[in-house]
């Protein structure tokens, strides 16, 4: 049976950390935590799963920490997971389980992330990460933000080892764009990964006009992740929006149907912009093309699960009402209800189709 370290880094994480240790202590071999400056109870809640607690001094690199933490592991695997995470019931038997069947040709494990949440606790944000990694295989984290390791040789899928992401208070909303910013002054050169992600920050940060100079100069490189492109057109087309520049947002999602088949969140994206235009039947194209896309959870693609079924639903109801079709309106409300039927706008729909007739 396969051995695993648990290794984590964390600060000032006495709200969450014992909460995650618990979820997971029972499948692993050995507990790793290596702290990078905490002022709080961590490291004392940390003693009571661990003896192996170790400090490190943070450098505004994530991948340095990871590394450091990694190389503090002496079982057969390297599993990480952040303070914040939970492993469920049901995940920690099949991490059990799964255990039992690795064989030492396996280098990677990935297991599917779930980030967020709706109201009835369903995820709605979804991707897959590279979990479970072969000790002393050679395979190491980069990047100093938004850190990763790529591996290769046999990499596993294990869909049922799911890992759950409860945020329960907010971090530095501008640390992973002070670090980035930090790098260029110094004369960094970011990689593809790292520029896609530079625009991200900046997209956050509502810094439209750099957004987009940014998501352009990660579309030109040659090298980029495909995944990390398919996410980055939407987003340059929601900042050229913000700047007033429309018909180039248009533009630009639909260059990106080039780059491979249409996903949901780019049909979304076309049938809304179309939808503010008032090309109502252009947009139900778009939305209806969107119920026909899969999610593909392994190509590691963010996954918005909204944007297959819900969303399209909801503005499908609405584009065939503009459009005075009151019964095929009713019908896609209907469908959207048996997704959520909480959902506000849906008892809001709800309401309204009880006050007319088709």
């Amino acid at each position: 049976m396969a051995t695993i370290s648990l290794c984590m880094i964390v600060r000032d994480e006495e709200d969450v950390l014992a909460r995650c240790l618990e979820s997971v202590a029972a499948a692993v071999d050995e507990i790793i935590i290596v702290d990078t400056g905490s002022q709080d109870m961590t490291r004392e809640i940390a003693r009571r799963y661990t003896e192996k607690v170790y400090d490190f001094v943070w450098c505004d690199d994530f991948s340095a920490a990871r590394n450091f933490s990694f190389a503090q592991g002496t079982m057969d695997y390297l599993f990480w997971l952040d303070a914040d995470d939970v492993l469920p019931p049901a995940s920690q038997t099949a991490l059990m389980a799964l255990k039992e069947k690795l064989t030492p040709d396996v280098n990677a494990v990935k297991m599917p992330y779930h980030v967020t949440f709706d109201a009835q606790g369903a995820p709605s944000f979804i991707y897959e990460r590279e979990r479970l990694i072969k000790n002393h295989a050679g395979f190491s984290w980069k990047g100093a933000v938004h850190e990763a390791i790529a591996v290769a040789g046999t990499v596993l899928h294990a869909e049922t080892v799911i890992v759950e992401h409860h945020k329960q208070k907010a971090g530095d909303p501008d640390r992973n764009l002070r670090i980035y910013e930090k790098q260029l002054h110094a004369g960094a050169v970011l990689t593809p990964r790292e520029q896609y992600y530079y625009a991200r920050e900046l997209y956050y940060h509502h810094r439209y006009e750099e957004a987009a100079a940014a998501f352009q100069t990660f579309l030109a490189m040659p090298d980029g992740w495909l995944e990390n492109r398919l996410d980055a057109y939407p987003l340059f087309a929601f900042c050229l929006e913000a700047c007033g520049k429309g018909g180039l947002a248009l533009q630009v999602l639909l260059q990106s149907l080039a780059e491979a088949a249409p996903r949901a969140g780019i049909c979304c994206e076309i049938g809304r912009h179309l939808f503010q235009q008032g090309k109502y039947a252009a947009a139900i194209f778009w939305y209806e093309s969107a119920l026909n896309c899969h999610a593909e959870i392994e190509s590691g693609a963010f996954l918005n699960l909204d944007h297959i079924g819900y969303t399209p639903y909801m503005q499908l109801c609405v584009c065939y009402y503009r459009l005075g079709n009151i019964a095929a309106a009713r019908k896609c409300h209907m469908q959207a209800a048996k997704i959520k039927p909480d959902a506000p706008a849906v008892r809001y729909n709800e309401a309204f189709f009880a006050t007319i007739s088709d």
